[in-house]
């Protein structure tokens, strides 16, 4: 507990060293860098050596996909408002923005446990976050239980929020995703 509360301050800090913003992500992937040792069973000597050390090396990468996913994020919110106000007229795109939405929040949650395990190009992690999300939906739906369940407790126990929202949450989608992953593979080679 004592290790996932200082993950979770190292987290905080360095997303505020980065000027929030520019921090988010590569703080984010040092933490699921982490998590990822953590769960399997490998040394991780000096916390906080792993996280600085993975901060700075995906700082620029990180930060790429910080923008790609922000403005994703922007445009979904802009189109969203846009069928708000136009609402007598583009009701029939109200389900379209709904899926696509769905689709980032889904590609997101997956797209840091992707990123930690496996090397491809830019848009190959996109994709793959995005399929794992899609063909995994008793994980995708347990993650999504876990994120209600913290906003819960999160509720009647604020105090909570600078030690354990964070890195428990990465603890949650990293096995949720490992899981997926084990599963898929397994479904790979019994057919093979």
């Amino acid at each position: 507990m004592l290790k996932v509360a200082y993950l979770n301050i190292l987290w905080i800090s360095f997303t505020l060293v980065g000027l929030g913003l520019f921090g988010l992500f590569p703080s984010t992937g040092a933490m699921y860098t982490i998590v990822q040792k953590w769960l399997r069973r490998e040394p991780v000597e000096k916390i906080f050596h792993t996280f600085w050390n993975t901060y700075k090396k995906e700082f620029i990468s990180l930060n790429k996909y910080g923008l790609f996913f922000i403005l994703t994020a922007y445009i979904l919110v802009f189109d969203f408002l846009f069928i708000l106000k136009n609402a007598d007229k583009l009701q029939w795109l109200y389900p379209v923005i709904g899926f696509i939405t769905i689709s980032y929040i889904v590609t997101l949650l997956y797209f840091f446990p992707i990123y930690t395990q496996f090397d491809m190009k830019f848009f190959q992690y996109i994709k793959q976050s995005f399929l794992l999300g899609a063909s995994a939906l008793l994980e995708t739906i347990l993650i999504f239980t876990s994120c209600m369940l913290l906003m819960i407790i999160v509720r009647f126990i604020p105090g909570i929020i600078p030690l354990f929202t964070g890195s428990v949450l990465a603890v949650a989608i990293t096995w949720c995703s490992n899981r997926a992953l084990y599963r898929i593979n397994s479904r790979k080679k019994s057919i093979v």
